[in-house]
């Protein structure tokens, strides 16, 4: 299978050597950055209603504060950079943005 040549399609070719199944839905977790805790709950609750499950986490190390929204999706390219660009869009009037995926394999 190949995949663009960034940091999106390195991602996904490293979870396909993994024999990750791209047929079968997958949990795939997007993290939004967010200035401060009052804001992300606000936002959480706009990207509860948009259809992610959200909640809101502060990096121990960092003291950084994003919102963690999860989606159960077959892995696909164009639909990862899609959901990214949707979320930088939403968060973008909160100050926050985009700060990329991952995946907890079933």
């Amino acid at each position: 299978m190949k995949f663009p040549n960034d940091a999106d399609g390195e991602a996904l070719q490293s979870l396909f050597k993994d024999g990750v199944n791209f047929k079968k839905p997958q949990s795939v977790e997007f993290f939004v950055a967010v200035p401060d805790q009052a804001t992300g709950e606000k936002l959480s609750q706009v990207l509860k209603g948009e259809g992610y499950n959200c909640f809101l986490e502060q990096d121990d190390e960092t003291d950084e504060w994003a919102c963690s929204c999860s989606k159960r999706m077959v892995l696909n390219y164009n639909q990862i950079v899609k959901i990214q660009k949707e979320l930088d869009n939403v968060s973008k009037p909160y100050g926050g943005y985009s700060d990329g995926w991952g995946v907890f394999v079933d």
